[in-house]
């Protein structure tokens, strides 16, 4: 299916192709299977090859993973504490695990927002709790501006200059993609079993 992607976006002119990795690269925030690395590679491998330029392809991505980055996080800023008060939101997060989490936030969101960039799925999530914690503005689009701007702009760099080696440059990101998603199942897991112990011990907080 992504080898019939990249077939397809290397026929397209230029000006597509930037739409097309760019709209990738900013659905992976609301839809994180999309292979937003893969596909920002591949587009960096064709303006490395004459299709665009790779400053334009990097820019392009960013700014699309960027701006739903900052969607998502004005959503949890805007709807996040009323949808956390309601029926469904305190299935998912009871008021003391909500308040627990916006503090942790209030003190280590900038650190939190940064890492979650480089990790599969806690990409999408993290921007809507740093909203409905109540993350500052300014703190939470520098380290996502940062982290995004670091790892597409590698991405798009290693594409740029793959040349014949495109095939090695490719396993070795979807490689370390897998390892990154690994690592974020681990992290999963940490916050899964936080998520228990909390709510076990929440109703008794709250009586």
């Amino acid at each position: 299916m992504i080898d019939s992607l990249l077939e397809w976006l290397k026929a397209l002119p230029p000006l597509l192709v930037y739409l097309v990795v760019g709209g990738i690269a900013a659905v992976e925030n609301v839809f994180p299977p999309v292979p937003a690395d893969v596909v920002a590679l591949f587009g960096g491998f064709l303006a490395g090859q004459g299709t665009g330029h790779p400053l334009a392809m990097f820019l392009v991505v960013w700014a699309g993973n960027l701006s739903t980055a900052l969607l998502m996080y004005w959503v949890g800023r805007k709807k996040g504490t009323q949808f956390f008060r309601g029926r469904i939101g305190r299935m998912i997060l009871q008021p003391k695990q909500m308040e627990r989490l916006s503090r942790f936030y209030q003190h280590r969101g900038t650190v939190v927002i940064f890492v979650s960039r480089f990790l599969p799925m806690f990409r999408a999530v993290v921007p809507v709790f740093a909203g409905t914690s109540g993350v500052g503005f300014w703190r939470a689009v520098i380290p996502m501006a940062l982290a995004s701007g670091l790892w597409y702009g590698g991405i798009v760099y290693l594409g740029a200059t793959a040349g014949e080696n495109w095939e090695e440059i490719r396993s070795t990101v979807e490689a370390s993609g897998k390892w990154l998603a690994v690592a974020a199942g681990i992290l999963a897991l940490g916050v899964g079993w936080w998520w228990w112990k909390s709510r076990r011990e929440a109703p008794a907080g709250e009586s």
